[in-house]
């Protein structure tokens, strides 16, 4: 029997074997995963703890529907100890067992990159990396005085969970080694539009590096270069790396970015091993390069490419522009496409603009603000990259994002024909603006 073996059960693990189950109703599926949840929702963890969801929402199927609905062989709480070709052994309630595999299918995910400082095993110290932790977290507020929160780290996790704990009323102070917020994902022309709306929240320190973690059994303090904090809790928000060990056990390629070196039917350098979600690289389209950006729908849509092409049906993920969108309180943050720099450091020969500008007519009520940063390509006008901040950002960085995967100029962009009426946008829409602004 054709033997199909998937590590990990998240976004990307089990949109492959649904495919898969799909396309082969006879061949064994079997998926390990190391946790209590499959097809969680990890992105949850921060609304969770800020009390704007619940728990129990941040899965989307339980284990039995996979296993009694779709018929896949679903190991729950079963670590992968080793990989061989051929064959992979699982610790499953204190025991190792043993599987065969004809395919293989690496969706074990991402890990937390913990500070090399010390400190960080004392209780309160806590990273948002999957569904269980916004229980653990709650749990340890609603029992310990919990009053000044700490938070190591300035990208999107960081800003997320500075927001949860900022509508819980606690005192938050956000550590940053860099000189910027988001500094790898946005430009100073958003990002220190970000940064003045956080600091009227909580004590935003950046430049300031953490030494270490101080406390008893508890973390009570955080010492840094400036100075002592006191800290009830610490989050560490510093990032995540692919967890590509088990695989590189195996004889996979990496990239410089340490994830899965993958091609674009997700197939890695080994016969039958294959690679998709947060543990893989992808294509991107404005640089032709591999790249490594851990989002959901990418890891969805690899899943679902790998899975068809492990079963038989040929597909291919044309790859990825990065986008990616945040908020805090009510000023929304996102970006699609190359920052500046990274348009610069592609070759491209660059220009670039911004604007701040109304998201719609002054005469009717519940419009805002919108700042827009717009690159392009000096030379062809191929749209390279936006990045926005304030109110009526998705739609904006979404339409953005289609764009760029069309290959659309500044010229295109600015004759699209977007909708407009007074409720929604003004009769000159904030995209239409930027494009004239960058090609005129």
């Amino acid at each position: 029997m054709h033997h199909i073996v998937v590590i990990g059960g998240g976004a990307a693990g089990m949109s492959a074997a649904s495919r898969i189950r799909k396309l082969q109703p006879d061949w064994k599926i079997s998926v390990f995963e190391a946790g209590k949840l499959v097809s969680h929702a990890p992105c949850g963890i921060p609304y969770v703890i800020g009390g704007v969801s619940k728990q129990d929402q941040l899965t989307h199927y339980t284990p039995d529907f996979f296993i009694n609905t779709c018929h896949i062989d679903l190991h729950m709480q079963a670590k992968v100890l080793k990989v061989r070709p051929g064959e992979i052994w699982v610790l499953e309630q204190g025991t190792e067992k043993y599987y065969p595999w004809n395919q293989l299918l690496f969706a074990n995910g991402a890990i937390p990159r913990r500070p090399p400082i010390e400190g960080t095993d004392l209780q309160g110290v806590f990273t948002a990396d999957l569904p269980p932790d916004a229980e653990v977290i709650s749990r340890y507020m609603q029992t310990q005085a919990v009053e000044h929160v700490v938070i190591i780290g300035s990208g999107y996790i960081a800003l997320e969970m500075a927001e949860a704990f900022v509508l819980r009323n606690k005192k938050v102070t956000m550590l940053g080694r860099s000189g910027r917020l988001l500094r790898k994902t946005f430009d100073p022309e958003i990002s220190e539009t970000v940064e003045k709306r956080l600091a009227r929240d909580i004590d935003l320190r950046l430049r300031e590096k953490t030494v270490a973690l101080q406390g008893g059994t508890r973390v009570e303090q955080v010492l840094t270069d400036s100075g002592v904090l006191r800290a009830d809790m610490v989050i560490l928000a510093t990032g995540i790396q692919a967890d590509a060990r088990p695989a590189t056990e195996l004889g996979v390629e990496t990239g410089p970015s340490g994830a899965i070196r993958t091609d674009q039917a997700m197939r890695t350098n080994i016969r039958g091993v294959y690679a998709a979600g947060d543990v893989a690289e992808s294509h991107h389209l404005l640089t032709g390069k591999n790249t490594w950006i851990a989002l959901a729908p990418a890891g969805n849509k690899m899943g679902y490419v790998a899975g068809s092409n492990m079963a038989g049906t040929e597909m291919v993920f044309p790859g990825v522009v990065g986008t990616a969108i945040t908020k805090y309180q009510d000023m929304e943050i996102g970006r699609t496409g190359l920052t500046e720099r990274q348009a610069e450091e592609a070759g491209y020969t660059v220009k670039s603009a911004v604007i701040e500008t109304a998201t719609g007519p002054g005469y009717y009520p519940g419009h805002g603000k919108i700042r827009l940063k717009g690159i392009a390509d000096a030379e062809e006008n191929r749209l390279l990259g936006l990045q926005a901040v304030g109110r009526g950002v998705l739609t904006r960085i979404d339409t953005f994002a289609l764009a760029l995967q069309q290959r659309c100029t500044t010229g295109d962009l600015f004759f699209s024909d977007l909708a407009y009426a007074p409720p929604f946008s003004p009769v000159w829409d904030p995209l239409v603006i930027l494009a004239r602004v960058l090609k005129f």
